[in-house]
């Protein structure tokens, strides 16, 4: 079966499984063909409907983090009367999805009735996901994420987009869903399309970005949402790098350019590697939260974790286990780091990794003044003060059995506000470690002072 969308084709898979479709690209690389499997199947113990609800959430909660998929703990009120926020919700950053998901439960009629339906469903779920907004905007609600843990949701702080999920049997062929303007963005995906997403990207944050994106662009068929994302993949690779200041980082600074969407599934390379990030975001995810450490402030770290993009996640990958390899091997009683820095396009969000060679109080105390020096520098560079962030994650090897390591996470925002003698301090050690190649501890009373809170 051809599509309209050419360079791509659409054929039946030959495997066992019949509702299975293979995508053929058409790249410079020559064919790059994709298997799409039909969407999860449903929950046998629950009724269709929500059993399609339930089987959209495991498959963000399964192929991005359960951490980013909420849906109502209890009834928000709005006056005298209560209204329960029914739909489930996409958090990643500063951005949030409410989606809407809608079943046919009867057998289709013709396709021209089908489509009459389709379109009204698509319409009242868009209406809908508006009013959700509207309540969590007039009335923060407390909603509860796949870990069941509890995170107090203001509107007002969320970049918001409708979702329109369809769960239907046989959806007729170039069936375009159209709606009424309602203020902000939305989009209409089968769950085939959905489970596609999720599985090719494998990160919440880039589903959200992709979902944006694809509501700027003209509506496609539903079920065709695939086509959508391998043209807006081959744009991406056929995209020269964006000129960013390399200095921002200080010198020695270098351009690092992948596509925002890969055409190559996450993890397709054969080996474990892009699994080395989802270990980081377990590790943080499942770490005990100290005072005065709350859940809004886990969200956030992995938020800002998941911004890593999709296609640079194996390449970093391979980085950190070479680094773990590499830290120990120094003497007795010294210890060796290395860093890898990412600062986004836009110059206000930096991500810090590294690994050094143990974990103490010393290593910790250096490692958050190194983090809160590199985010002083950026900033003062930037002018951004206000809205810049920096997250660092430290990777120190584990002795003995069982996990290969242990994480640990600074995260500094603003203006810090450190004391300049302190920040003459930090820069002392560090930047004449690095500048010298010298980069190991000393003894703790010739160490940086404990950081300022930040």
């Amino acid at each position: 079966m051809t599509n309209p969308h050419e360079p791509f084709l659409w054929l039946p898979a030959q495997d066992d499984d019949p509702e299975a479709l293979t995508l053929i690209v058409d790249t410079p690389k020559g064919p790059h063909i994709r298997r799409v499997p039909p969407a999860l199947p449903l929950p046998a113990h629950i009724d269709h409907g929500p059993g399609a609800e339930e089987a959209s959430h495991t498959a963000a909660a399964t192929w991005g983090m359960p951490d980013f998929v909420f849906q109502q703990a209890t009834h928000a009120t709005k006056g005298s009367g209560r209204r329960e926020l029914g739909d489930r919700l996409l958090l990643a950053g500063h951005r949030g999805a409410v989606v809407q998901v809608k079943v046919r439960t009867i057998t289709p009629k013709a396709d021209a009735q089908e489509t009459v339906w389709i379109r009204k469903v698509a319409a009242k779920a868009m209406s809908q996901a508006k009013g959700t907004v509207r309540q969590l905007r007039m009335l923060p609600a407390d909603m509860v994420n796949s870990r069941d843990r509890t995170l107090r949701v203001d509107g007002n702080a969320f970049e918001w987009i409708a979702v329109f999920l369809l769960d239907h049997p046989h959806v007729p062929r170039d069936t375009v869903v159209t709606w009424q303007p309602h203020g902000m963005p939305a989009v209409a995906l089968t769950r085939r399309d959905w489970d596609f997403l999720f599985d090719q990207l494998r990160s919440t944050t880039a589903v959200l970005d992709y979902l944006f994106r694809a509501a700027d662009e003209p509506a496609v068929p539903l079920g065709d949402e695939p086509v959508r994302y391998y043209e807006l993949a081959a744009a991406d690779a056929d995209t020269a790098p964006r000129e960013i200041d390399t200095e921002l980082v200080g010198a020695g600074g270098t351009l690092f350019s992948v596509p925002q969407l890969p055409q190559a599934p996450a993890g397709s390379d054969g080996t474990n590697v892009h699994r080395v990030l989802r270990i980081i975001l377990e590790d943080i995810a499942l770490t005990p939260l100290g005072e005065p450490m709350t859940e809004l402030n886990r969200f956030t770290v992995l938020s800002d974790l998941d911004r890593l993009p999709v296609s640079a996640r194996a390449e970093w990958g391979h980085l950190l286990l070479d680094m773990l390899r590499d830290v120990p091997e120094v003497p007795d009683g010294h210890c060796k780091w290395r860093f890898r820095r990412l600062l986004d396009e836009d110059s206000t969000r930096q991500l810090i990794v590294g690994a050094a060679t143990r974990f103490d109080r010393t290593i910790q105390v250096a490692f958050t003044a190194y983090v809160q020096l590199r985010h002083q520098e950026v900033t003062t560079r930037t002018g951004r003060t206000e809205e810049s962030s920096t997250l660092g994650v430290l990777l120190t090897p584990r002795p003995g059995a069982g996990r290969p390591w242990d994480t640990s996470t600074v995260r500094v925002h603003g203006d810090l506000e450190i004391p300049p003698e302190d920040l003459q301090i930090y820069s002392d050690v560090w930047n004449r470690a690095f500048e010298d190649g010298d980069v190991v501890d000393h003894d703790p009373a010739e160490g940086p002072p404990t950081p300022a809170a930040g």
